[in-house]
């Protein structure tokens, strides 16, 4: 893949969504992240991993829209939201918005519920299979994260992987928490990757994955996005893992 100061996924249908249409969608998601993202299920693919895609928080759908755009033939996007806010017109806008942005109803899924009340194996039968990315982006509390990290985690087909909405915000500082007590409980899931934040609102994002997995996507990832690494990286004591930021410069030191 050949890289650029603005990243792209190296997938022809979402790196045109994330030029033309991603902006137009309300959310607040950020654009560089959705592009490393979807590089993400790129080399997954091109790694063997399959499975389908699942989101918690779907909004209006600006981030669901490029996943679905990531897919492989064959796997389906789960779009999971209460579609209560800021109004039950945000289910219509959804709807509308994945089919402006050509995501066709055979390969999406839309489910009007509360992602505490579903279980695992609900998710996997109403997708007819495992997942092989989850993004999270649901109710900012330790508590929720908990529970959605949980449901995520069980989920996962081989090569997996998770990510994280909102890290290190400056709203939500408890969600660290619950990321460090996940992995304390989970010592077979590491964080692979940090995506730094474009503005406040479009905050950082964490993506997970299996220890054995580790060092397969940080291969391809140091070739495919090397312009777009921040040289220090991210100390989760006891490893290290890639941070990509827009800006990787340093500050001079005398």
């Amino acid at each position: 893949m050949t890289d650029s100061p603005v990243a792209s996924s190296g997938i022809a249908a979402a790196d045109r969504y994330l030029a033309e249409g991603f902006r137009a969608v309300p959310g607040m998601s950020s654009q560089f992240a959705a592009a490393i993202v979807c590089g993400l299920m790129r080399i997954q693919t091109d790694l063997g991993v399959s499975g389908h895609v699942a989101e918690i928080g779907t909004f209006q759908g600006r981030f669901f829209i490029a996943l679905a755009h990531a897919l492989a033939p064959g796997e389906r996007a789960l779009g999971i939201d209460r579609f209560d806010w800021p109004s039950p017109a945000v289910l219509d806008r959804f709807e509308e918005n994945c089919r402006s942005y050509g995501v066709e109803p055979d390969r999406r899924i839309t489910w009007k519920a509360d992602s505490a009340n579903l279980s695992p194996e609900e998710v996997i039968m109403r997708l007819g299979g495992r997942v092989r990315l989850f993004h999270i982006d649901g109710e900012h509390t330790r508590p929720a994260l908990t529970r959605d990290l949980d449901l995520a985690t069980a989920t996962l087909g081989p090569g997996g992987l998770i990510v994280l909405d909102d890290m290190l915000h400056a709203g939500y500082p408890m969600l660290m928490v619950a990321v460090h007590e996940y992995l304390e409980r989970h010592p077979e899931m590491t964080v692979l990757c940090v995506i730094d934040r474009e503005s406040l609102t479009a905050a950082s994002k964490f993506v997970l994955c299996e220890q054995a997995w580790f060092k397969r996507y940080e291969a391809v990832l140091l070739e495919d996005y090397k312009s777009h690494i921040w040289p220090m990286g991210a100390n989760f004591e006891p490893h290290w893992c890639l941070v990509f930021a827009l800006d990787t410069s340093l500050p001079a030191v005398e």
